[in-house]
């Protein structure tokens, strides 16, 4: 019944339609096809925004913190080879990120860029209609403390984070090193790794503290197919800014 309408619905504006204009469907098929698509389209949309509605829960925000949200791959400065390295390779971790789940780590000191390329990756997915979260230890341990003060425990944190598509941790060496703190970002890495869910890591530590701070095995696991480790030895951006600035006011 629907297809005869669907069909008479096409011959009606065909017959209204001058000569030289073509209806956009040609078939009560061609209508069908178009308005399923439609719906999954609207589907789509739906359940996107249902995830990231869960990810605002987590931690009441959504997943690029106010500060980094206009950071690109665009606006990224280069001014060395070394740079140029980075950004290809965060460009390439966007561009095939699905494609297993591989991870990244993001080694170097602060106001290199880590947190630039970081972001710029994670904008370029939940454009994408990925769902991803970045993520400071400092927050973690804030919102573990929070958790405690609901009524819940630190696993149903884990699981929340769990159900995004990338988790990026940033500070990773930068905290106090107490044992609660080492205890769940190994708990974190590991379930994540487990679920063959990757995790991005920002942190100023080396390959061999990064061992010692997360362990061997995890720190395997985060290399793991096609894992990727960027290292980000050039020197600050922000501390050239302040001397310029200064040179100038001089």
């Amino acid at each position: 019944m629907i297809v005869k309408n669907a069909t008479d619905l096409i011959g009606r504006l065909r017959n209204l339609m001058p000569a030289h204009v073509q209806p956009k469907f040609q078939s009560a098929d061609e209508l069908m096809a178009w308005h399923h698509e439609q719906a999954d389209i609207e589907s789509k949309r739906v359940r996107q925004d249902n995830e990231q509605t869960k990810v605002r829960g987590i931690l009441g925000r959504s997943g690029i913190c106010e500060l980094h949200r206009r950071c690109t791959f665009a606006n990224y400065q280069v001014a060395s080879s070394e740079q140029q390295r980075a950004l290809s390779h965060a460009k390439s971790y966007a561009q095939w990120f699905g494609n297993g789940f591989a991870s990244f780590v993001f080694s170097g000191n602060p106001g290199t860029g880590k947190n630039h390329l970081a972001a710029a990756i994670a904008s370029e997915l939940m454009e994408k209609g990925k769902t991803v979260l970045v993520v400071t230890v400092p927050d973690l341990m804030l919102r573990v403390r929070a958790c405690y003060d609901e009524g819940k425990s630190e696993s149903d944190l884990i699981d929340d984070l769990c159900i995004v598509d990338l988790l990026i941790i940033d500070e990773v060496g930068v905290q106090r090193e107490t044992k609660s703190e080492f205890v769940l970002l190994n708990q974190i890495i590991d379930r994540r790794l487990s679920s063959m869910r990757p995790v991005g890591i920002l942190t100023n530590l080396n390959s061999n503290q990064m061992a010692e701070l997360l362990g061997a095995r995890v720190m395997d696991r985060l290399t793991m197919d096609n894992g990727m480790w960027v290292a980000f030895t050039w020197g600050s951006y922000r501390n050239k800014v302040t001397s310029s600035v200064k040179g100038a006011a001089r």
